[in-house]
């Protein structure tokens, strides 16, 4: 089921998801006009790596434990290809203009960028223990959308999102209640993430799904103390 839209209107503009938005893209420019090499070693130095994020933990006043720490915002802003930031972005415009609309701009910007740590915690206190040397750099804004699809869920359930579904060769459109689509793409990611647990298939690299279990967690709890300010919101529309 891909998402083209929602019918959930807003009162503000939604100038952080646009900066958000651009940010990414503008980073992802950057890195295709790299050669192959120099954007290996660019991911490797601004991804998060599960092991130096254990590390920096365990001691971080060690020389280039501060580094790690940033690596949990920096690898928000990065994207493996097209499919990876389009679907990203398509995703971040649909939902995330609710959500600044009711915790603010800045307040977004703060809940966004806090989902993308957690959900970076998550992917690396999950796998790297069990794992050992866990070294594959983790790039991709999917988890801190992960926490604005978790808000949106809580404060808009019933909330109609316009979706395409795959039937024979055709693509459908039908409108869906946020709960079945979001729950139902949430109910993926865990059954995912618990199939991601063996060294062989977390070794692979590829989706990092505990990222976005986390990131969905951490935006279902942040966003609990606005619930009444969105009802309020709501009231005002209709």
């Amino acid at each position: 089921m891909l998402p083209i839209g929602d019918g959930n209107p807003t009162r503000r503009t939604p100038v952080m998801t646009w900066l958000l938005i651009a940010a990414n893209v503008v980073m992802f420019l950057y890195e295709i006009q790299m050669p192959a090499r120099a954007l290996d070693q660019f991911i490797l130095a601004w991804g998060v790596v599960p092991r130096n994020v254990l590390a920096a933990f365990a001691n971080p006043f060690v020389p280039g434990a501060l580094h790690v720490f940033e690596t949990l915002i920096t690898s928000q802003f990065l994207h493996g290809g097209w499919l990876h930031l389009i679907g990203n972005m398509l995703f971040l415009y649909i939902f995330g203009d609710n959500i600044e609309d009711v915790v603010g701009s800045l307040g977004y910007l703060v809940f966004y960028l806090f989902c993308g740590v957690a959900a970076a915690l998550a992917q690396s206190l999950i796998l790297a223990p069990l794992l050992g040397q866990h070294a594959v750099p983790m790039i991709g804004a999917s988890g801190a959308i992960a926490g604005v699809l978790g808000a949106y869920l809580v404060l808009y359930p019933t909330a109609r999102i316009s979706v395409l579904i795959p039937v024979l060769i055709i693509l459908l459109p039908i409108d869906l209640p946020a709960f079945v689509l979001i729950g139902w793409w949430f109910i993926q990611q865990f059954f995912y993430s618990l199939l991601s647990l063996t060294p062989t298939v977390a070794q692979s690299g590829g989706t990092a799904f505990w990222a976005h279990v986390g990131g969905f967690v951490t935006g279902l709890v942040l966003i609990v103390p606005f619930i009444d300010r969105a009802r309020r919101r709501a009231r005002w529309y209709y």
